[in-house]
């Protein structure tokens, strides 16, 4: 199960960053109306209509892996035994309520009071 789980986390990330690429470096749908008015040739390695399908399949491709390996990550991680209790209550045990007795280790100790005076607060010279 830990190898399974690895696995498809890596094949996640994998698509993830080769889809980030493949994105950066298409073009958009607005850069080809500019060659449609004379500015420029649009040719590319996989030809001026061929780029624009063979990227687009590939980024659909990498897309699915991406969101079925999300959903098996999810499904993976539901697998886990449930545990009584709330993640919640955890923490709020561990500090005492306001009328019960702590520990006097728990305490925190008090701030000693400023002097009356201000006067005790400037250094003499």
């Amino acid at each position: 199960m830990n190898l399974m789980l690895t696995v498809v986390l890596a094949l996640q990330m994998l698509s993830a960053v080769a889809m980030i690429g493949l994105i950066l470096v298409q073009h958009g749908k607005g850069a080809d109306m500019g060659a449609a008015f004379g500015s420029g040739g649009s040719g590319s390695l996989f030809g001026a209509t061929g780029s624009a399908n063979f990227m687009s399949r590939t980024t659909a491709v990498l897309a699915t892996v991406f969101f079925v390996s999300t959903l098996a990550l999810a499904y993976f991680g539901n697998l886990r035994p449930a545990t009584s209790g709330s993640v919640l209550d955890s923490p709020a045990a561990s500090i005492p309520a306001a009328g019960s007795s702590a520990p006097a280790a728990s305490v925190v100790p008090a701030i000693p009071a400023a002097p009356a005076s201000g006067a005790a607060l400037i250094p003499s010279k």
